[in-house]
């Protein structure tokens, strides 16, 4: 994914790492995506939370709405991916 770090995205991310404010985030995201961007991006990452906390996937579908499919594909980023769900886990202090 090397080619996805272009000079704009380097923007986005300083951007959202220089913001601490969560109202100022929550200002951003709404300018940035659609509201079902940011609906689809939340439920990913409450599978992600469900998933560490040991839920089984019909039970993730049931609580979240979420299809096989993405629950499928957030355990294998969880699972193998580059660390991204792990570290946001971390920082909203979902443990194991």
């Amino acid at each position: 994914m090397a080619e996805l770090r272009t000079p704009e995205v380097e923007d986005l991310l300083n951007v959202l790492a220089g913001i601490t404010d969560p109202d100022e985030v929550f200002a951003l995201l709404e300018d940035l995506f659609t509201i079902r961007e940011i609906k689809d991006t939340s439920q990913r990452l409450e599978v992600a939370r469900l998933l560490r906390q040991g839920e089984s996937y019909a039970s993730i579908e049931k609580t979240t709405g979420a299809s096989a499919t993405t629950i499928a594909r957030v355990s294998k980023a969880l699972n193998y991916g580059t660390g991204g769900y792990q570290k946001a886990l971390d920082i909203l202090g979902v443990e194991e």
